[in-house]
């Protein structure tokens, strides 16, 4: 098996990382997160995010308990109407402008051959979102899901379009097989951004949101995110991304050995995210982590969100509170991700497209969970009895 040597690693990135000279000139949004964050020091990220509240606890699955049904006969439901009761901290929750916010962003880790697809792909498929082609569209359109198409960090000059959020830290990452994937500088720069969109969101009165990601190569970014932060082999974290053969998934995975042993890491998330990530999934970071502190309700999609708020939950694990898991993705490495999460997703269609197409899919589910518990008769108002 082929195994890169430095003169080759040179040939397929040569020139060192420069440091970002012009991410400032995007910082332009109006709207202020509330959360400390000073881009360049990761010392300085911090967010306020508070418990979710347990005193109606009770009162909620009482609640729940007194509708006309057995008790626990609506099954998974039960338990996101009380989790979203919980979150908002009232007996009669409701879910309010639901928003999507797509990620992309582009990996010097696509040079090593991990996809079978090229990295022009991901510039195509922003203009398929775009254009309102993609799956994540139908399903957002389907479902009533406001959609915003964030460019974090593709490897494309995009001209201006009403539909597409320019944050770009830069035009993709660097290669991982050489140097880290990014500076701490672009790193919290990220971070920020994701954490301004969401504020923004929260504050035209979205409370609840899901994430979803384009990105060539970026389940090689995941997938060296959950080895290093679960202690995990490589192998175990690593799957077919786009629909690698077997050539192609053991190619990836010696490629993504070799990177990992590159770097001399210990298991601090941020300089994990920093030497193996992407800015897709930092952005996704500091999205999630702001949807926590704004207390909206969060609806994780597939693997490359899910390593983005393992990143997350490993800098504040009361973050998980907040979360409701869409589905199981069929990308090996998630059912583990799941696993360390001890969570339950709502669906397992085999999925693996991206794009946040999980969690549109799985909305449906979270009116239904809401529309019961608002809506439902009890056995007191409906006169029907209630076992003795």
């Amino acid at each position: 098996m082929m195994r890169y040597s430095d003169t080759d690693i040179q040939a397929i990135y040569p020139k060192p990382m420069p440091e970002i000279e012009h991410w400032a000139a995007h910082q332009a949004l109006s709207v202020s997160a509330t959360a400390t964050l000073t881009p360049g020091n990761h010392s300085m990220i911090s967010f306020a995010i508070e418990p979710v509240p347990c005193q109606l606890t009770a009162a909620l699955q009482h609640k729940i308990d007194q509708k006309t049904k057995p008790p626990g006969a609506l099954g998974a439901l039960e338990g996101i109407a009380l989790k979203i009761g919980r979150i908002q901290h009232t007996l009669t929750p409701t879910l309010k402008h639901p928003t999507i916010l797509v990620f992309a962003g582009d990996h010097g880790i696509a040079q090593a051959g991990v996809s079978p697809y090229p990295q022009e792909v991901t510039q195509q498929m922003v203009m398929n979102f775009l254009n309102g082609g993609a799956a994540i569209n139908v399903f957002s359109r389907q479902h009533g899901i406001g959609l915003r198409i964030v460019d974090a960090g593709v490897n494309h000059q995009f001209a201006p379009h009403p539909d597409l959020i320019d944050t770009k830290i830069d035009f993709g990452t660097r290669n991982f097989l050489i140097e880290p994937a990014m500076t701490e500088a672009q790193c919290s720069a990220a971070i920020h951004q994701g954490a301004l969109l969401v504020r923004r969101e929260a504050l035209n009165g979205c409370n609840i949101i899901g994430f979803g990601e384009m990105g060539i190569g970026n389940t090689s970014s995941a997938a060296l995110i959950m080895s290093q932060l679960c202690n995990l082999p490589v192998a175990d974290c690593t799957g077919r991304g786009t629909g690698l053969d077997d050539a192609g998934l053991a190619h990836k995975r010696q490629v993504l050995e070799q990177a990992r042993q590159r770097h001399s890491l210990d298991s601090e998330p941020l300089n994990v995210l920093t030497t193996f990530g992407g800015f897709e999934i930092a952005m996704m970071v500091g999205a999630i982590l702001q949807a926590a502190q704004d207390r909206m309700v969060v609806l994780i999609d597939g693997f490359i969100v899910s390593a983005a708020l393992l990143v997350a939950a490993k800098i504040y694990p009361t973050v998980l509170e907040y979360c409701v898991f869409s589905h199981r993705s069929h990308e090996a490495g998630h059912q583990r991700l799941l696993e360390y999460f001890q969570a339950q997703p709502l669906l397992d269609l085999d999925l693996r497209l991206g794009e946040g197409t999980g969690a549109a899919v799985a909305y449906p589910l979270l009116v239904s969970a809401v529309s019961f518990l608002n809506e439902m008769a009890s056995f007191e108002s409906a006169g029907v009895s209630d076992r003795p």
